[in-house]
Order: C-alpha cells, then structure tokens, then sequence
C-alpha cells in the first residue's frame, strides 16, 4: 500500500528546525530505509523498530531533515592540558630567563585546550523530539493508508464476488456433466460390445456411480464457499489482514486447480481458466494489502 506523512517541529532558541517525511510504496514484504542527519545517526535502529511496530508490508523511505545548527554542541576546555601548557611554559621561560608572558588568548589557541562537546541534556531532548515527530508521521502515513485500504477492500470483495458467480456456475453444471459423461460412457460401450450385445443395467450403474464420484466437486466448492466467508470476513476487519488474504487467496486458487483436474466438461474448462485469471487479478492486490 502507498502513502505520505511528514511532521516538523519549528526551530527553538537553541536547535535546528526539524522535519520527518516518511514513504511507502507496495511490496510483499517490509523493507525500512531511514536517512538521518550525522549526528543524529545513533537514532536509526531505534526509528527503523518503531516503523517494523506499526507496519506490516511496504517498501518504506523515512527521512529527517534539519535547518540550522542543532543546539547540542557545547565548547570545551580541557582545564588540565591548560595549566600543563602554563607551567611548561613558565619553566621554559625561567630557563631562558625570560619574562613569563603567556596571555590566555595564547593558551586557547594551543592544541587540546578548546575542544567541542555535548549538552547531554539538550541531546535527549532533541532525541524526544525526532521520536515524537517520526510518531506523527507515520500516523499520518496509516491515515493515508486507511483511506486507500477501504477502497481496495471494495475492489477485492467486487473481484470476489465476481469469482463466487463462476464457483456457483460451475456448480450448477456439474449435475449435467455427470449426465453427460453417462450418456458418452453407454455410447461407447454400445460400439464396442457390437449390434445385439448390451452391459447389464447394474453393471452401467456401478460404472456411472464411480464416474460421478471420480467427477464430484462438492468438497472443493464447500471449501471455496468457507474461504469466501473468510474473506468477507477479513475485508471488514481492522488491522493487518493481508498475509492471511494472501494464504487464501493460494486456497482458493489451489481449489479451483483440483476441480479443473477433475472434470474435462468444455464449459468447466472454460470457467476454470476465467477463474483462474480472476484469482491471479485478485493475488496481485493482496500482495499489497497491510
């Protein structure tokens, strides 16, 4: 399933401005990519745990982007290097007899003495931030995907009902296939037995008997009839459905293959393929569906 969200936060007086996009695109399965600024890096497992929690399928592209320095950074002066550097300089300057003259400009520039750190606390505070703003993306995002799944799910339940009418067409046939078959069979037998020869009426019987259970479909179509119930069922659940449609979907196209195995009636046959095109119509949907 597709969608967009995003959420920003406006620049504070120490911190840059923030926004989080997110996208998703249809896939089978769920694939996260998260871009983050460079110091906000060590965030990514925790952002790409949080998108596995609230999706199930999706090719999915998070991105945050920030304006402006981030307000964490903090000077700092190693106090220790300073006053080494102060009283090797005064050492050396009594050796040379000179003048101590060290001013504190001159220390500050001296490699090790300024150096960058970080406001712990401005760091939390800004991790809050990203987590909260990546929250309200992905709602957003899941109410964009909302909106499309109630429209699929009136295009899957259309393709259903379009797939129970040729079960339901193939069931009506069957009771004219069994005779059909019937009528061939004592055809064929009159032709080979020759002129003045017949079978024995319960000989034809058994013969027709066996034929009509080899041909009997009731166990496919009453399981194709709960699998739709299934579906009908799913189409109106909340939450993630679309593993448990794909796994039916499989059902119901392995059904219909067995009931094309087992009758050769021209209609069927016909039937069989025109559902199978459906079905097929109907996986491709599923397979992206949340």
């Amino acid at each position: 399933m597709t969608g967009f969200g995003a959420a920003q936060a406006a620049a504070k007086k120490k911190g840059a401005a923030l926004r989080v996009e997110v996208r998703a695109v249809n896939h089978k399965f769920l694939q996260v990519k998260v871009r983050l600024p460079a110091d906000l890096s060590f965030l990514e497992s925790e952002i790409e745990e949080l998108v596995r929690k609230r999706l199930e399928r999706g090719a999915v592209q998070l991105n945050v982007f920030a304006s402006g320095p981030s307000g964490v950074e903090t000077v700092a002066i190693d106090h220790a290097t300073a006053k080494n550097y102060r009283r090797e300089l005064d050492k050396l300057a009594r050796e040379l007899s000179l003048a101590p003259d060290v001013s504190l400009d001159t220390l500050l520039g001296l490699p090790g003495v300024v150096g960058v750190g970080v406001d712990t606390g401005a760091l939390k505070q800004r991790e809050k931030e990203v987590i909260a703003l990546v929250d309200q993306a992905l709602d957003d995002l899941a109410r964009m995907r909302e909106v499309e799944g109630k429209a699929l799910a009136k295009d899957l339940a259309k393709h259903a009902g379009e797939i129970q009418k040729l079960v339901a067409k193939i069931e009506k046939r069957m009771p004219d296939v069994v005779v059909a078959h019937r009528e061939t069979l004592t055809r064929r037998v009159a032709e080979l037995l020759g002129p003045g020869q017949t079978l024995q009426p319960n000989d034809l019987a058994r013969e027709v008997a066996l034929l009509a259970d080899k041909l009997d479909v009731s166990e496919e179509i009453a399981r194709l009839a709960s699998h739709f119930d299934q579906l009908a069922t799913l189409f109106k659940k909340d939450g993630p459905v679309g593993r448990q449609l794909d796994f039916l979907v499989q059902e119901i196209f392995r059904e219909t293959n067995t009931i094309g195995s087992k009758c050769s009636d021209a209609p069927v046959a016909h039937a069989v393929v025109e559902l199978k095109t459906l079905i097929e119509r109907l996986r491709e949907q599923v397979q992206n569906v949340e």
